[in-house]
């Protein structure tokens, strides 16, 4: 369903175009900080927007990361799931 490549995770509809994404920087060998996430319309009120954060998680876990956040999604996202993630994001 996603991809993962160039410091972003994606998903391409069938005729390439993307249409959801979270993308991410890497300010230290510790940490991922995710600083864009965006759904297309078509896509809109399916949980994408989550399903991307929980890949991201995946991602950070996988690379033995932390996370940090400046995208407004993300901020809310992880301050809505707090204590199950609480050991992996540092805001």
């Amino acid at each position: 369903m996603f991809n993962i490549a160039d410091d972003r995770i994606y998903m391409n509809d069938d005729n390439g175009k993307m249409i959801a994404e979270v993308t991410f920087q890497k300010p230290d060998e510790h940490t991922i900080l995710i600083d864009h996430t965006f759904v297309d319309d078509c896509l809109r009120g399916q949980g994408i927007a989550s399903k991307l954060m929980l890949e991201a998680v995946s991602y950070a876990k996988s690379n033995n990361k932390k996370i940090r956040a400046t995208c407004s999604y993300a901020l809310k996202w992880f301050g809505n799931n707090r204590e199950e993630y609480k050991d992996l994001y540092i805001g």
